[in-house]
């Protein structure tokens, strides 16, 4: 058995922590001879922070991060995995919807050759919108990933550790693990895994943020709307050109051209087709700008090892007798 670093985004997730360690610490052993669980809490609005510190004194094996203010959960996930010390890293949810003893079926998956594996939910417990969001965030993964497996993703997955060197360099604030993944491999897999509803708190995924994410997987990790603004263009240009074979034809046959209004629609068309590029261009520069500055993806306010280097500190400068 191969080591197994889990690494789990926390946010608002108080309730859940101690029921989920409770069940990893019964997992984790039959999988694993060496095992660590890595909690970065996104400063969430409740407890989750103290709720963390005090389970990492009961379990060794739990490794606690807090970051400064909250930069979204991918964010979390991305410093998690750069702290992940054994060769399978296991990404989960902090809400006890994905039950750890699927664990073992992700890894059997793993073992058959593939370097990612997704836990797909058999059925989603999720509302009408939440699902039809999700949906289209799958298509636009779809898109900027560029493998089949892209519309099963799910944040439960297993992969091999040794793919984070392929994004080691990776700085901007705008992250997508998924995405990330695949700049190191295409040996993706996905099986269908049992799916918990949530009986703690409230999902911290609104509808709103992820048409945001789908957004940002678009304009920052894939060339698709910069590909559609030029087909825009193309297909304008062309409509454009029949249109003045029109209006010269009319004028050889016809005295007059009546019809201002459909003239005054064309120039609209094309006037908001520039406009609409222009605005796609726009958002690719300023995610270009954002790289420039160098703004981190994540900034680590204090950790559950500090307070373990502070004990050594003081146990190495006790007097000995």
């Amino acid at each position: 058995m191969t080591g197994l670093s889990v690494v789990i985004p926390v946010y608002n997730g108080a309730l859940s922590l101690p029921e989920l360690m409770r069940q990893l610490g019964v997992v984790l052993p039959t999988l694993a001879d060496e095992f660590e669980v890595i909690c970065v809490e996104d400063d969430g609005k409740d407890n989750s922070w103290e709720v963390i510190c005090e389970l990492a004194g009961t379990y060794p094996w739990l490794r606690g991060f807090r970051h400064m203010r909250n930069f979204g959960q991918h964010n979390a996930l991305l410093y998690g995995i750069r702290q992940a010390r054994y060769e399978i890293t296991v990404t989960m949810d902090d809400d006890l919807q994905h039950p750890p003893e699927e664990i073992r079926s992700l890894l059997a998956k793993l073992d058959e050759g593939y370097d990612v594996v997704y836990g797909t939910p058999q059925h989603e417990q999720h509302g009408f919108l939440r699902d039809l969001a999700s949906q289209v965030t799958k298509i636009a993964m779809q898109s900027a990933m560029g493998v089949d497996v892209a519309r099963h993703v799910s944040a439960f997955r297993v992969f091999r550790t040794v793919l984070r060197n392929a994004f080691s360099g990776y700085e901007s604030p705008f992250v997508s693990i998924d995405v990330l993944l695949t700049w190191g491999s295409t040996r993706f897999a996905a099986i269908p895994v049992r799916h918990e509803p949530r009986l703690l708190g409230t999902s911290n995924y609104t509808l709103r943020k992820l048409i945001v994410h789908a957004l940002n997987m678009m304009t920052g990790f894939s060339t698709l709307p910069l590909q559609m603004a030029s087909l825009m263009g193309f297909a304008m240009t062309i409509f454009g050109f029949l249109v003045l074979v029109w209006v010269i034809g009319r004028l050889l046959f016809e005295a007059s051209i009546p019809g201002f209004p459909f003239l005054a629609s064309i120039i609209a068309i094309f006037s908001g087709t520039q406009l609409f590029a222009l605005g796609i261009i726009g958002e690719y520069l300023a995610r270009m700008h954002v790289r420039v500055m160098g703004k981190p993806a994540g900034l680590i306010r204090e950790s559950t090892e500090d307070a373990q280097v502070v004990d050594d500190v003081v146990a190495d400068s006790s007097p000995i007798n």
